[in-house]
């Protein structure tokens, strides 16, 4: 039987996993870090698109030696979405990527969305809001701040794209990744003239041709097999953004299953089988890299919140969980708006971290602690809300991320959340999600045109039943009200934030 390679390029490392279709088991791991660009200006993140093939290329080589490696048959890639990485005529990098947490680009969403006829013909024309986080808004930056780099660009692709780039040698670029440029109509699945106009007449012949997610990006360059020791046969498939390839490697690809993922960021979802658009725009009307489509809400500060919180004390990860759990729910009033790098749900690309109600009781390493922990999931639980008018209700919510690995964050989560939550067996999500797609793509490309990618994560997709923590109803009540109290001082804010922002600038 056939194994399969997935790659999960994120923000902080690039992650892989071989999965041996057989046993139905990832049967080898690896990981290599990169780096953020240091030294950068507030709200601006990048970091160079070399760094991640290298890492990709390390941990291709290193998981392949630890299996027979006549038995790869295809390899998929899932990248840290949004992230804008920009190629001249001969395919070189002209400049850093700039990221999804950059929150620079605010004024360029003013001008693009002005351009469409405002945030509600926005949504009309591609389903979402023009979002500092999102692609679109980092072109018209460059064009505005960098004019010499943007005469050059000829080649427009996302991380996870530049990886397959790499691979494979094709542009190529899939739904569900392309539906977080705020470039592409999600209802149709196409490029939006509007949108690409209000940038750039030009632009639309520097996007790839979208295509759906169950072909394939190419086949491995020959160089690339040769270093690998690999077949030049190996089919690199459409792969996708971070969130579409978690959802398939948390089993999200049919209605009624509710994803989360505690990293860097955070991420709620589930499948649809028709576009789910949020009128407020709050959440984002994404498709899946299987063929639906993926309404998601995104929050910028989740685990960079609570590492934070664990260095400033000098603490490692069980140290920190033991403070947390001294502590009873509420922190002892301590209310914290993480909103360490911005947000984008609630959209407050100005905020800063604030802390209410400190005082002798309350301003102390435990509660400090434990009031990230509540803060970044009441941040989440602001989405999950939303998502619940829209018609998406959560029974259960599926874990991932490194925040799901805390025994004590899990029962904030379901205390917060108000439902029960469960962790995965095989955590690396969205890398297991590019190997399912993967195989899913192969079996498609050599004639098997009904197969389904439930076919794939049924069997090797599994709860960790011994992760799961229902919610406390006292608990859940107290934490009904701090969210009431998070949301207001939210809301409270929002113009204090800027006019700080203003202020600090100059």
């Amino acid at each position: 039987m056939s194994l399969y390679l997935g790659i999960d390029s994120g923000t902080q490392s690039v992650k892989a996993v071989a999965l041996d279709l057989e046993t139905r088991k990832v049967i080898a791991e690896a990981r290599a870090p990169h780096r953020l660009i240091a030294g950068l200006p507030v709200g601006h993140m990048e970091q160079h698109p070399e760094e991640w093939v290298a890492a990709m290329d390390a941990v291709i080589a290193e998981v392949v030696a630890k299996v027979d490696r006549s038995r790869v048959r295809g390899i998929g890639v899932s990248g840290q979405q949004h992230g804008l990485v920009v190629l001249d005529a001969a395919g070189q990098i002209i400049r850093p990527a700039k990221l999804w947490c950059d929150t620079s680009t605010t004024a360029e969403c003013a001008l693009i969305t002005k351009k469409l006829g405002g945030p509600k013909a926005a949504i009309r024309q591609t389903g979402n809001l023009v979002l500092p986080g999102f692609t679109a808004p980092k072109i018209l930056w460059l064009k505005r701040h960098e004019p010499a780099n943007y005469r050059r660009v000829r080649q427009v692709l996302l991380p996870h794209d530049y990886l397959n780039f790499h691979l494979t040698g094709n542009y190529f670029m899939e739904h569900g990744d392309a539906s977080g440029t705020a470039l592409m109509d999600v209802r149709r699945r196409e490029w939006s003239a509007a949108a690409v106009g209000a940038i750039d007449r030009n632009l639309a012949d520097w996007l790839p041709e979208l295509r759906p997610s169950h072909e394939a990006a190419g086949t491995l360059r020959p160089v690339l097999a040769e270093k690998f020791g690999l077949s030049p046969e190996v089919v690199i498939s459409a792969g996708g953004g971070d969130n579409m390839m978690g959802a398939i490697g948390t089993g999200n690809v049919v209605p009624g299953v509710i994803s989360a993922s505690f990293g860097t960021s955070g991420t709620i979802y589930a499948h649809a089988t028709k576009p789910v658009v949020d009128p407020a725009g709050e959440i984002a009307a994404f498709c899946s890299s299987t063929g639906g489509w993926l309404p998601l809400l995104c929050t910028m500060n989740v685990t960079t919140v609570t590492e934070q919180v664990r260095a400033l004390f000098g603490y490692d990860h069980a140290a920190l969980e033991e403070a947390v759990a001294g502590v009873p729910a509420g922190a002892h009033g301590l209310v914290l708006l993480p909103y360490f790098a911005g947000e984008r749900t609630p959209n407050v690309p100005d905020g800063t971290g604030v802390l209410l109600g400190m005082n002798q009781t309350s301003l102390q390493r435990g509660p400090l602690a434990r009031a990230a922990m509540e803060g970044v999931t009441m941040g989440m639980n602001y989405g999950l809300r939303r998502l619940a008018t829209l018609g998406v209700k959560a029974k259960e919510i599926r874990l991932t991320g490194g925040g799901a690995k805390s025994a004590v964050w899990r029962q904030i989560m379901a205390d917060v959340f108000g439902v029960p939550v469960v962790g995965m067996q095989e955590d690396e999500g969205a890398a297991l999600g590019g190997a399912l797609q993967a195989a899913w793509c192969v079996a498609r490309r050599e004639g098997r045109g009904g197969a389904k990618i439930a076919d794939f994560t049924s069997g090797v997709v599994a709860l960790n039943e011994a992760t799961r923590c229902v919610p406390d109803k006292g608990r859940h009540a107290r934490y009904r009200e701090l969210q009431g109290l998070q949301d207001d001082l939210s809301g409270a804010l929002r113009g204090v934030f800027a006019r700080h922002r203003a202020w600090s600038r100059g």
